[in-house]
């Protein structure tokens, strides 16, 4: 018996793996090849590509399509009707196939806001916030606050997804934190 939810209105695809706790709601299709982590949760109409890699956890909210190249490590929260892309030169009179598609990493804990837009062959680092309505056009370092169009970074956030003071202090839960050469680490 299987021990995730598909409602009744969504398609599921042949050789797709979905795990546990997993719920999967109106009119969404995941199709060939996808795999699901446990816990993930999957709004109305969206749309899982083939090949998709999604971890554990993670949130993907409604009107989202994950195209085939994109990649959701642990946790990753998706808004409402964020855009990724997976061609950065479509044509539809020369389509390119799989082959020619970019891949798109948005690591562990990253969150995007809703109407973000992720431009395709990039890497959103872990636990990244990209502020609702940004467009992605570069690699995003973790726990960079990314917001504009084209996204460009306005600070810097904790783990729990507070924006760090001028100090790099958590006033949330205190965790302090060091940049060093645009990388920002816990401090020791």
């Amino acid at each position: 018996m299987d021990k995730f939810f598909v409602h009744e209105s969504s398609y599921v695809d042949e050789d797709v793996v979905i795990g546990q706790n997993t719920k999967v709601w109106h009119f969404c299709h995941i199709q060939k090849g996808a795999r699901i982590g446990n816990n993930c949760s999957f709004g109305q109409n969206v749309n899982v590509s083939n090949n998709v890699k999604i971890g554990n956890g993670v949130k993907v909210q409604n009107n989202v399509s994950l195209y085939e190249g994109v990649e959701l490590e642990d946790y990753v929260f998706c808004g409402p009707s964020c855009v990724f892309t997976n061609d950065l030169t479509p044509r539809s009179k020369y389509p390119k196939g799989s082959a020619g598609y970019k891949k798109t990493l948005v690591k562990a804990e990253a969150s995007i806001g809703a109407n973000a837009t992720v431009v395709c062959g990039h890497t959103i680092g872990k636990r990244a916030i990209i502020a609702a309505g940004a467009v992605v056009t570069k690699d995003v370092p973790d726990y960079a606050l990314m917001a504009g169009v084209p996204a460009r970074r306005i600070g810097w956030v904790c783990e729990c997804g507070e924006v760090l003071d001028d100090n790099l202090i958590c006033s949330h839960c205190d965790i302090a934190y060091e940049e060093n050469e645009g990388v920002l680490k816990k401090r020791r």
